[in-house]
């Protein structure tokens, strides 16, 4: 299954390196492909004939382990420097939001890098200022947040659905630009990112969804509602996109429909926008084991270790 990766031809440390990397990793990867693998034939034909362009898997592979390696140069910065970032990544659904939060965390360190992915709200946070309960997951200094679905929940889907009375939607839009503009002057670095797919892709994906196993927990009743009410998700997003996109926290667009560029894309884009730089780290010796000639390893009941079924 996997290709095969010929020796590298240069001499450079980093990309022998790199070429390491990308054969110690590539099981990895190709576990979190599995996505794009368990289909049905059919459905499978149908998206290949779909994506006809798809990049090169080794093009892929090699510039997502570049570009990992250089958001672990930025965590340094951020944690070394104290700054305070906060990526929203919304969308349709289905649309490559948790794909690219998957890539961006995979080599992180979870207590720098996290993601916050709220539940529908409870009955008391009903009742409270709107913002309330998103304020205790922004970050402290050196943290970055990255928001799967965030705040303009009520801009999409609860306004969709109706879950939202449109004087609250409105109340929303008046108040979203001040409350953005609140956190930016507090030195949050906000990043806002709306993933974009067409009718026929979303369609394609759902229907991925039904026919694999694996992912059909993705599935609830409200994602197959946003099929039904395309044409008013779409209207929702135009004037929610018009009313808040604002300098201090502008909204990027990220064509989604091929999900590996837009990965690639979206990634290298962020990073662009922090200006981020080496930082300085101690040089790491692995120290030498105490030997103590009096200690005997205790044995432990067989019963204690997992069966070696592999």
């Amino acid at each position: 299954m996997a290709d095969s990766f010929p020796p590298p031809e240069s001499d450079d440390p980093a990309l022998d390196w790199l070429e390491a990397e990308l054969a110690d990793t590539l099981d990895e990867d190709y576990e979190l492909e599995l996505e794009d693998a368990v289909l049905s034939r059919e459905i499978r034909r149908i998206y290949l004939k779909a994506h006809p362009e798809m990049i090169d898997r080794r093009v892929y592979f090699r510039e997502l382990l570049r570009l990992q390696s250089e958001l672990i140069r930025l965590q340094d910065w951020v944690q070394h420097s104290k700054e305070k970032v906060v990526v929203l990544f919304e969308g349709r659904d289905s649309a490559g939001k948790g794909g690219v939060i998957k890539r961006i965390q995979q080599r992180l360190n979870p207590r720098v890098v996290r993601t916050v992915a709220l539940p529908a709200p409870s009955d008391r946070e009903k009742t409270q200022w709107y913002f309330q309960r998103y304020v205790p997951h922004l970050p402290a200094g050196g943290e970055i947040v990255l928001f799967d679905r965030s705040w303009y929940n009520r801009a999409g889907v609860e306004r969709v659905m109706g879950f939202a009375s449109e004087d609250q939607v409105q109340q929303f839009f008046d108040d979203v630009p001040e409350f953005e503009r609140m956190l930016v002057r507090s030195g949050i670095r906000l990043v806002k990112y709306w993933f974009s797919v067409t009718d026929e892709e979303q369609q394609m994906r759902f229907l991925m969804r039904i026919h694999d196993p694996m992912k059909q927990w993705k599935l609830s009743p409200m994602d197959l509602q946003s099929r039904v009410r395309w044409e008013q998700y779409t209207k929702a997003k135009e004037e929610m996109l018009a009313r808040t996109n604002i300098p201090e926290a502008p909204w990027y667009v990220v064509p989604g429909n091929d999900k590996k560029r837009a990965r690639l894309n979206c990634i290298d884009h962020l990073l662009s926008l922090i200006p981020y730089g080496d930082v300085p780290h101690e040089e790491i010796h692995l120290p030498d084991r105490v030997f103590n000639p009096d200690y005997e390893r205790a044995i432990l009941p067989q019963d204690l270790y997992v069966p070696a079924k592999y």
